[in-house]
């Protein structure tokens, strides 16, 4: 992480509002650099609550590894731990298993890397709420598996700023973050979000949050190009990165702007409807995207754009989901873990989006969004995934980051590289792929232990029973357990 330039002396003008409805506090240090190199050297009892298994070196037996580079899966694996890095990878019989190691014999079980949750938010909506989930949110991720999290976009940034430094000094579960800034837009924001009128306005708050500590940030629907193209110089400007759920401004216009990284596919773009006017958000979008055809020209150029400008692509099918009639299934884990309240706006919500199934255009909009997603890795792109408990509330944080294995498996995408795309992708697209994403000697012990095979029942996915992170073990239903009736509350 970059060094940040001095703190001004006056905040400014515009961020002012914003920073005293976030609570903020002037005085507060910079970030030290993120946190990559093992675990913080005490963990305070509401994490031990949680640990499983915590020992110098630690020796997983017998089990399947899918390493999350692409390669075929591998049975009969030895994953050695020692001093929360990866030891050794390999054949039971070939790796030797030093006296002293905690040995656990996982017959049936897979290992696979760390998920990293690349559009992963700390807050969660219904049609009727919108709550910072500051105790469930950090243990869901883990518990599902998630060890590594992008937040893209916050609605409160110093609470994740603040859950950050907490995770990382050992006082609360979690996975590890990086937090993107406030949601920048254009006139009309409401909420959450932060308006810029300005490319002026659009550096000062860039480089304000990048200070506070942000180490991404993201556009949204309504900014114009000359405020995004400023946002992004002074991101890059500072060494830091820059993403978009956008509209207002297309994705090849986003690619020639600079953008790092673009959110959601298909389904924001709006390089392709003929009604859209410069620096505008089209109304009816879904409507005529369920008309275009992925293997068109115009389609293939944003491809080979994206591509060539290196730009990556988040997959967020899990929350988009939700807007299809008569999906996805309903799981148990669901109501338990939801508060009734969030529940009860969750299914009234998707019964009424059950009652229009007759007008809706989504079931083409869905399948061709996987299409494009698929053409895109085809063609040489780099593809992220991450859940977005957004929308109307039935995709739960980690949770939502399983269900798009399935989903993915479903848009065409074999299980291994449905696998590759939820790990060592995003780890690629965080630029920490030298520590994280894939099970490999050196890195990181970020790994997670599932009951069954994700790669030939994608569905197993759910059945994670343990969470490495830098080589500790959690245990995951002590983690899930913990969140039950809360979510939507807390």
């Amino acid at each position: 992480m970059p060094r940040f330039p001095q703190k001004p002396s006056a905040l400014p003008g515009l961020l002012l509002p914003l920073f005293l409805l976030l609570g903020g506090v002037l005085a507060a240090p910079p970030l030290e650099a993120r946190q990559t190199e093992g675990p913080p050297s005490t963990l305070s009892p509401q994490v031990r609550e949680y640990v499983s298994v915590d020992a110098p070196v630690v020796a997983l037996v017998g089990v399947r590894v899918v390493d999350g580079t692409g390669a075929e899966p591998m049975d009969d694996q030895v994953v050695l731990i020692r001093n929360g890095r990866i030891a050794r990878v390999g054949p039971v019989g070939t790796v030797e298993i030093p006296a002293d190691a905690e040995r656990h014999e996982l017959p049936g079980h897979t290992v696979i890397p760390g998920l990293v949750g690349m559009h992963n938010h700390t807050f969660y909506t219904t049609s009727g709420r919108s709550v910072q989930l500051q105790f469930s949110a950090p243990r869901l991720y883990l518990g599902s598996g998630v060890t590594t999290i992008r937040t893209t976009g916050a609605a409160s940034p110093y609470s994740e700023i603040n859950m950050m430094r907490q995770i990382d000094q050992g006082e609360m579960p979690g996975p590890r973050m990086h937090v993107t800034g406030p949601y920048i837009t254009g006139a009309g924001a409401s909420g959450h979000m932060l308006s810029v009128s300005t490319p002026e306005e659009a550096r000062r708050v860039v480089a304000y949050w990048a200070e506070e500590g942000a180490t991404w940030f993201k556009a949204y629907t309504l900014i114009s190009r000359a405020e995004l193209q400023a946002a992004i110089q002074e991101a890059h400007r500072l060494g830091l990165k820059f993403t978009g759920h956008l509209c207002s401004v297309s994705f090849r216009e986003a690619v020639a702007l600079g953008i790092d990284n673009l959110e959601h596919g298909l389904f924001t773009n709006s390089d392709y409807d003929p009604t859209k006017e410069a620096d505008q958000c089209p109304t009816g979008m879904r409507t005529r995207l369920a008309e275009v055809e992925i293997d068109s020209p115009e389609v293939q150029t944003t491809i080979r754009e994206m591509i060539d400008g290196g730009v990556g692509l988040t997959s967020t099918l899990a929350v988009y989901e939700l807007t299809v009639p008569g999906r996805p299934p309903l799981e148990p884990r669901l109501q338990e873990a939801l508060a009734p309240e969030a529940f009860q706006e969750y299914m009234a919500t998707r019964e009424a989006i059950q009652r229009g199934a007759d007008q809706s255009v989504m079931p083409q909009v869905f399948r061709k969004a996987q299409d494009f997603e698929v053409a895109f890795v085809r063609a040489g792109g780099l593809l992220a995934a991450g859940v977005d408990p957004t929308g109307n509330g039935g995709a739960l944080p980690g949770f939502g980051d399983q269900r798009n294995h399935e989903l993915l498996v479903e848009a065409g995408f074999t299980p291994v590289e449905s696998l590759q795309i939820l790990t060592l992708n995003g780890a690629r697209i965080l630029g920490n792929d030298d520590q994280l994403g894939s099970v490999e000697e050196g890195k990181l012990a970020d790994l997670v232990v599932i009951r069954g095979d994700p790669s030939t029942n994608p569905a197993e996915i759910r059945n994670v029973v343990t969470v490495f992170k830098d080589g500790i073990g959690y245990d995951a239903g002590r983690l899930i357990d913990a969140v039950k009736g809360v979510v939507g509350i807390r």
